[in-house]
């Protein structure tokens, strides 16, 4: 689901993609407002407060929102710089370097939160939205643009915008296409709302608090592991056939 790139990807790998990503957005996206009640996958809300902050001349308050939007837009310009750089190494997944800085990222706050006191919040809410940044600049790359993971304001537009081309088949006669893309937003939002439940009863009921994230990270490693893994399975299956089937035409010529 992470290799498959371009015309080589199918409504099944989007959906594969879309269910893990937005359930690792969801689970980011409780736990940074749990803890620090400011959005962390998005940065809609962020760039309303700083215009705010600006109208009234308290600039310097401004900055910090400012600074957060900043930091998702580095989180998706590096992504989209690391997959530009090395795309053209084939043997190279170009998707598994922004995944494991995501993964790290994850981590490193979840362990900080448990040696030391957290003092500068912020930072700690920047690195969040850069890590969401990383993963949604990815997952666009990957899915031509199809899959959107981080917030659900665009992911809403568009199923609504389709649910209502079903009702006029004469202008839109692709109805299973229609189909396929509803299915995909539906599992999207589905699983983001699924991460965010979740989250919370970590974050709350089991009072695991930022140790949630954890499990965010967890889950893009096991992923990863997993695309890996049956990649080359795939590889050693294909290699073994062509091997006996060399063999074979060796034997009989």
């Amino acid at each position: 689901m992470f290799r498959h790139q371009g015309k080589s990807r199918t409504l099944k790998h989007n959906l594969r993609i879309a269910t893990i990503l937005s359930f690792v957005a969801g689970i980011v996206n409780v736990t940074g407002f749990l803890a620090f009640k400011q959005l962390t996958t998005n940065v809609t809300g962020h760039f309303a407060l700083f215009i705010s902050d600006v109208a009234n001349f308290e600039f310097w308050k401004g900055t910090v929102y400012f600074l957060y939007i900043f930091s998702f837009l580095f989180g998706s310009f590096l992504s989209s710089f690391l997959i530009e750089k090395f795309k053209e190494n084939r043997k190279l997944n170009v998707f598994v370097l922004p995944t494991i800085i995501e993964c790290l990222i994850l981590l490193s706050i979840a362990i900080i939160s448990n040696t030391v006191e957290i003092k500068y919040p912020d930072l700690i809410v920047c690195l969040l939205l850069f890590a969401m940044g990383l993963q949604n600049s990815f997952v666009t790359k990957i899915s031509n643009a199809i899959v959107r993971t981080t917030h659900l304001t665009g992911l809403f537009t568009d199923l609504g915008i389709e649910l209502s081309q079903l009702f006029f088949p004469e202008s839109h006669p692709n109805r299973e296409k229609i189909k396929s893309t509803i299915k995909l937003r539906i599992y999207i939002i589905c699983f983001f709302f699924l991460g965010g439940i979740i989250g919370g009863f970590l974050y709350s009921r089991l009072d695991l608090k930022l140790n949630t994230l954890i499990f965010g990270a967890i889950i893009l490693l096991i992923s990863l592991f997993y695309d890996d893994l049956r990649y080359k399975l795939i590889r050693t299956k294909r290699k073994y056939k062509q091997r006996k089937k060399t063999a074979h035409n060796t034997v009989y010529n």
